[in-house]
């Protein structure tokens, strides 16, 4: 199986891709509901029933290649996770590949971020999730769900951007002035689409996109790990990740927290969906245009 169906070998060939779809299987911290071992396979799997044409940018990005690599199993204990995962990652970047991971729970993204902060310079990451993911260990692990951000902003020291955030600890609460990361509160911009150019002017030249599922509302994403009332839509993620696509260097994403439960379809094909928009805005510049003429972009 390869993400989007693609049968053309030309196009999913590892070596004439452009993206390199990284499928991991990982629930090792999970401490609520369970299902995320087995989301990125669901998501490629519902990716084929896609349509590959984007409407939006009037492109086919897959045009570009994008290869679907083996999943990635878990190991224990999660050091030794974490570790497996920085070398693969590291291969990736250095291959000169645009990485988009899929977990998995959300504490996979760390090393995929790091292997991204010792290639690019002036790195900062943008992350759409219900919560801050800032405490420094959780679960006796600080290589836990929980600490991800605390990896990336605490450990390595790069800006962020936080959007959606709906649900964090006293502790975190305590520490945020001591982290370069701003937080766009779920409550101050759900249902507004105003706020998009000042979450992006936040981020520097080059930028990481981490989408931790449950950022989104739960009545389009039920099957997640925490589902956290009150999140975002559809179109005002969209709306977000076009703009950061137009106004910085997008140079990896992840998507992690979806939870496969059988029968459920909607949530992953919503997860594939959002991750081939993402890559239509990324690569718009790059890709021709179907029609012609001007894009069918809003206000275009």
């Amino acid at each position: 199986m390869n993400f989007g169906g693609i049968e053309d070998e030309g196009l999913s060939s590892f070596e004439n891709a452009r993206v390199v779809v990284w499928p991991v299987s990982y629930e090792g911290t999970v401490s609520y509901g369970s299902g995320t071992g087995a989301g990125a396979e669901a998501i490629v799997d519902a990716s084929r029933n896609m349509e590959l044409y984007d409407e939006e940018t009037d492109a086919e990005v897959y045009r570009l290649g994008i290869h679907t690599t083996e999943v990635t199993p878990p190991a224990e204990p999660p050091e030794a996770m974490m570790e497996s995962l920085l070398g693969r990652a590291r291969e990736l970047v250095e291959a000169d590949k645009f990485v988009c991971m899929i977990g998995g729970e959300h504490s996979v993204s760390a090393p995929v971020i790091r292997a991204h902060a010792e290639r690019y310079e002036n790195l900062s990451v943008l992350q759409i999730d219900a919560h801050a993911d800032l405490r420094d260990t959780y679960d006796g692990t600080p290589h836990s769900h929980a600490s991800i951000m605390a990896r990336v902003v605490r450990d390595l020291r790069l800006p962020a951007v936080q959007v959606g955030i709906r649900s964090i600890s006293a502790e975190e609460a305590r520490a945020l002035d001591e982290f370069p990361t701003r937080i766009f509160w779920a409550k101050d911009i759900a249902g507004r689409t105003d706020w998009w150019e000042e979450a992006v002017a936040g981020l520097t030249e080059n930028v990481y996109l981490t989408i931790d599922i449950d950022g989104l509302d739960p009545s389009l994403v039920a099957q997640t790990g925490t589902p956290e009332p009150g999140g975002l839509g559809w179109y005002e993620t969209l709306g977000l990740i076009r703009t950061l696509a137009a106004q910085r260097r997008v140079v990896g994403m992840d998507l992690t927290e979806y939870a496969y439960v059988e029968g459920f379809s909607a949530s992953a094909f919503l997860c594939a969906k959002l991750i081939y928009k993402s890559l239509s805005y990324i690569f718009e510049p790059e890709t021709e245009r179907v029609r012609g003429g001007r894009h069918l972009r809003a206000g275009a």
